[in-house]
């Protein structure tokens, strides 16, 4: 009995380094994206404690004095807390409505056209993702610059319409930033509704054809119910960084405007300019914690919403 158990194990283990062998490659592909998850996510994770201490450069992170929950007071009892939360929050509901509806709508109609036409739109419409925050921030400036850019020389000054200081006036950049942020990013998750859209069975269509539907009939009954699965995957991930902000969105496109704090402060906004200018980066990493902690319980939150209605279309 014990030759014969030894030598299962000796079976089992020869066909479990057979199995490693043969996904060797597979684990080289997975090494440099998991050492960048490790350096990037896990390595910075004990610096969590700098959010309840008094951070002393001497002493260092963990010989600092602890300030227990001192800096959460300093960032909520700013006068800039209510309006930080209100246009972080705001800005990014706005986003998500929008960027899902826009994506859904462009996928729907690139999936209509042909391969080499697909492709062109394709690669136009996910272009503006991969541009730098700070080359959109040049192009904005070119149409909004008060002396030379193209709306008000171009559009206003033909129709006899005063020039507009558009980096002074509040009242035009929470559309200025929508319709950027729009524009930036909807080719992202329009590939995504585009992909999976194309794998759809074609049968669904051509039966619902042959019974006289419409393409907003085919659209309203079978795409977009096909398609729910995706739309809850990406919007409960979107909702988890709903207290996150494009830092170069909010930042560099406004090009740092004082007098439009008011509508382009947000959290990551408030956080940067007060470790810049105050040097306080214990206040920074409360800020940071708290944004992982209220994304975390949204994401627990809205799954659990999800899954009871519709387990099938839940992340966990």
């Amino acid at each position: 009995m014990e030759i014969a158990a030894t030598t299962k194990n000796i079976s089992k283990r020869k066909k479990g380094w057979v199995q490693f062998r043969k996904c060797i490659p597979l684990y080289l592909m997975a090494l440099p994206g998991l050492a960048y998850l490790f350096i990037n996510n896990y390595m910075p994770l004990p610096g969590i404690v700098l959010a309840f201490k008094n951070f002393n450069a001497r002493k260092g992170i963990f010989g600092s004095d602890w300030a227990g929950l001192d800096n959460f007071r300093y960032l909520f009892h700013t006068k800039d807390a209510w309006i930080i939360t209100r246009n972080t929050i705001l800005y990014n509901l706005t986003f998500i409505i929008l960027n899902t509806v826009c994506a859904i709508a462009v996928a729907i109609i690139l999936a209509e056209l042909t391969a080499k036409v697909k492709k062109f739109y394709q690669s136009a419409i996910l272009l503006p993702f991969l541009i730098s925050a700070v080359i959109v921030s040049y192009l904005v400036f070119a149409f909004l610059s008060t002396e030379n850019g193209f709306i008000n020389n171009s559009i206003l000054k033909p129709l006899g319409i005063e020039s507009i200081s558009w980096y002074t006036e509040k009242m035009y950049w929470p559309f200025i930033l929508v319709i950027v942020a729009l524009w930036k990013t909807i080719g992202y998750n329009c590939i995504i509704y585009l992909s999976t859209i194309v794998g759809f069975d074609k049968g669904y269509y051509e039966a619902a054809a042959i019974d006289g539907a419409t393409k907003w009939q085919q659209i309203k009954k079978i795409t977009i119910p096909l398609l729910k699965p995706t739309i809850v995957m990406l919007t409960l991930m979107a909702i988890g960084r709903i207290f996150y902000s494009d830092f170069g969105l909010f930042y560099q496109v406004p090009q740092n405007s004082g007098p439009l704090f008011p509508v382009t402060n947000t959290i990551d906004t408030y956080v940067y300019r007060g470790l810049l200018e105050l040097g306080d980066i214990t206040m920074s990493a409360a800020a940071g914690l708290y944004q992982s902690f209220v994304g975390f319980a949204l994401v627990l939150s809205a799954n659990m919403i999800v899954r009871k209605y519709d387990s099938d279309s839940a992340l966990f």
